[in-house]
This record gives structure tokens, C-alpha cells and sequence, in this order.
């Protein structure tokens, strides 16, 4: 029996705003340019648990789990990094069907990624090797009223202008320093 509880839907989607989401795409072509900057502090509460605030929402907590010595009281960072991948495909997926016109009855993503942590965050293995994940996979399983090849130019479409799955796939300035 797994321990991962049910994800699939199993009636339609509940719909998104279609104005709402037409009043995005027009404020977007207005100002192709516009950068908005996302934040969070992370704050660490002893061994390997972290509160991360993020706006005014109650805090999302990051552990590790006890093979990592962690006390598994929530996901890992590189696991909530593919929760964040897996939903920004999601709502990637949702909201090009909206604006096509395409009613989905269910969209499950199933994600897995491999990782090397030998080095174990730089204090075990530092002999050369890939650090991170070598190779992400996504499953989209997409019921939808509309034929396979269709369904198939969504998911690509959507995964080509998701903004996590493109910081995973292409350089990101990061500047990380004392202050």
C-alpha cells in the first residue's frame, strides 16, 4: 500500500476565471518587460526544519527526512523543488486550456527526479560529480475534450513558457552572500 495519498481528480476541474485570465494575458502584452520580484525568508528552527514566509500565508515548512537526518516533518528542498515544478506545469497546462477553449476532467503530473548526495550539502564526497538532479521526469496524465495531438501541443506548449521548469533548464544569476 503506498503512502502517498490519491492526487487524481475525479470530476472536472474547477474552471478559472476566463476574464480574469484574458485581463493577465492583456496586461502582459502591454508590458512585455515587467519584472516582478518574488520573496521569501527562510528561517531555520534547529536540525534541518525550516519555516520559509512567504507573503502573508502561514509558513511553509521544509525538512529532510531521517536518512538525511531530518526529523520528516515535510518535504525535502529538492522535493518541494519538483512540487513547485509539478505545479507550475499544472497551472501551465490549466490555464493554456482555458484560453483554448479545452475542458479538462482531470490532470495528475507524476514527477521524479534523479540526485546524487554523496557530498552530503558539501561536508562528504566533494570529488567531482554533477551536484543536483541529473535528469527530471514528468508524467502528465491530462484527460481532456480535446484529440491526443492537441493535448500533446499543450503540454509541450505549456512546458516551454513555465517559469520553473525554465529555471531548471537554463542558466539563473545567483548571488548568495553574508550580510
Amino acid at each position: 500500500m503506498s503512502a502517498t495519498p490519491p492526487t487524481a481528480m475525479t470530476s472536472c476541474l474547477q474552471p478559472i476565471d476566463k476574464a480574469g485570465l484574458e485581463g493577465l494575458i492583456a496586461k502582459g502584452r502591454e508590458n512585455p518587460q515587467a519584472i516582478r520580484t518574488l520573496k521569501c525568508r527562510t528561517v531555520a528552527e534547529g536540525r534541518f526544519r525550516h519555516l520559509n514566509m512567504i507573503r502573508t500565508l502561514p509558513a511553509h515548512v521544509i525538512d529532510e527526512p531521517p536518512a538525511l537526518l531530518g526529523d520528516d516533518t515535510a518535504p525535502n528542498p529538492s522535493e518541494a523543488s519538483l512540487a513547485a515544478l509539478g505545479s507550475c506545469l499544472a497551472v501551465g497546462i490549466h490555464a493554456n486550456a482555458v484560453a483554448r477553449g479545452i475542458t479538462i476532467n482531470s490532470l495528475e503530473l507524476e514527477l521524479e527526479a534523479d540526485i546524487n548526495i554523496t557530498a552530503v550539502w558539501g561536508t562528504g564526497d566533494t570529488s567531482p560529480k554533477p551536484v543536483g538532479f541529473d535528469a527530471v521526469r514528468v508524467k502528465v496524465h491530462l484527460d481532456a475534450d480535446a484529440p491526443q495531438s492537441e493535448i500533446d501541443s499543450l503540454i509541450a506548449h505549456a512546458a516551454v513558457w513555465s517559469p520553473v521548469a525554465n529555471t531548471f533548464t537554463k542558466p539563473v544569476a545567483l548571488d548568495v552572500k553574508a550580510t
